[in-house]
């Protein structure tokens, strides 16, 4: 049996509630402009007010606590909410009608979650977003500005960086706080002696993604350049996931066995021997790449099933050889006083050789990983978005 209940009220961002009809399980409510969302009833009463603490806003409602067969005994529409009073316990319920719109899970287009990035290929180097280091400090504005370009983007220059390795920590915890990996809390990216990691050398560096050897991969990675003296020594840049959309589309063949197939990543040293599998793209459930994890000299020894070893290696090449291609690099020697702030599981980055008897090259970094970026983001969304 349904039941059918009608209102007539004013719209809430052009779009209210005109009437709901009761079903077996689940409430359809009619909007406004035609649409139809439905929402059932387990649901709605998981997702009551009253099942959240007050304080902390976790959920403390245990779901056991009501039959599987509940339902509302009256449903009534006002001007703002939908009221419900259930049938187990005279309960009642009192949904925003904003809040049911945006949390619609009946809609097909999945369109809030599509993702915010925006991939480029070299001529993004005429318009890479920058900001003035104490703007960022300072105001809380300009900090979203610029992580907003940041999390779009994947890649930004923070201009007006004090000489101090200090001015990096004082701008990355702007953010949140920093992620610590086997080479530190922050770490200095010079030429030395007897260099466990290639990039302690002076040789060029190959584009890739930082720490793929790691469960979890750092997520946005800050360097910032103290002197860069000597002859060479350019900073390398290229959109991994502008790379793997073109992979998807021209060859879906080689883009399902990178994103399918997981392959072994190691780092070792004297005292660390971290090892991971990783798919080299990661796509989410709704078919966003939101990850590109690659990086030739910290992969393993492949391990893959004999009747995927041959064509996962022709994917892997055809991968390696579109991020060498000239249309996707950008090329920037980084002067003292600048800082590169750069999405790591997204933007492979990479060096030229330099002379490292010609002048001083010092880069001093730092991570901060994704869920805390994205989280800072969308603290700062609230206010200034």
């Amino acid at each position: 049996m349904t039941t059918n209940i009608s209102h007539s009220g004013r719209c809430l961002n052009n779009r209210s509630i005109s009437s709901v009809v009761q079903a077996e399980h689940s409430l359809m409510v009619v909007w406004s402009d035609g649409s139809e969302s439905q929402y059932h009833y387990l649901w709605l009463r998981d997702n009551c007010s009253t099942a959240f603490h007050p304080d902390t806003q976790e959920r403390d409602f245990d779901l056991l606590s009501v039959s599987e067969e509940i339902y509302p005994l009256q449903v009534q529409i006002n001007e703002t909410n939908l009221d419900i009073i259930w049938s187990e316990g005279g309960h009642k319920s009192s949904f925003s009608q904003t809040w049911l719109h945006q949390h619609d899970y009946s809609r097909t287009d999945r369109a809030r979650h599509t993702s915010s990035y925006q991939s480029w290929d070299s001529s993004f180097i005429q318009r890479i977003p920058r900001a003035d280091y104490q703007s960022v400090v300072d105001d809380n504005k300009a900090l979203y500005q610029w992580m907003a370009a940041l999390d779009k983007f994947g890649l930004t220059i923070v201009e007006g960086m004090p000489d101090t390795v200090e001015s990096t920590v004082t701008l990355a915890t702007r953010v949140d706080y920093l992620r610590q990996t086997n080479f530190g809390t922050t770490f200095d990216v010079v030429s030395v002696a007897s260099p466990i990691n290639l990039a302690y050398t002076s040789i060029s560096l190959p584009l890739h993604t930082d720490l793929p050897n790691q469960e979890t991969p750092p997520g946005y990675q800050f360097l910032h350049c103290l002197a860069n003296e000597c002859e060479g020594g350019e900073s390398t840049f290229v959109d991994g996931l502008r790379v793997a959309e073109e992979l998807r589309e021209q060859c879906p063949d080689h883009f399902a066995l990178l994103s399918e197939q997981v392959v072994p990543f190691r780092f070792h040293d004297k005292e660390h021997d971290i090892r991971q599998h990783h798919s080299v793209i990661n796509v989410d459930d709704f078919g966003n790449i939101i990850e590109v994890k690659y990086n030739a000299h910290l992969a393993s020894v492949l391990d893959l099933p004999v009747d995927v070893m041959h064509d996962y290696y022709l994917a892997y090449r055809n991968l390696m050889a579109r991020l060498r291609d000239e249309r996707f690099k950008i090329e920037i020697k980084l002067q003292a006083g600048q800082m590169v702030v750069f999405d790591n599981r997204r933007v492979l980055h990479g060096r030229n050789q330099f002379e490292d008897k010609g002048g001083r090259r010092h880069l001093h970094g730092c991570y901060v990983d994704r869920s805390e970026f994205k989280s800072r983001l969308r603290m700062l969304a609230e206010q200034y978005g």
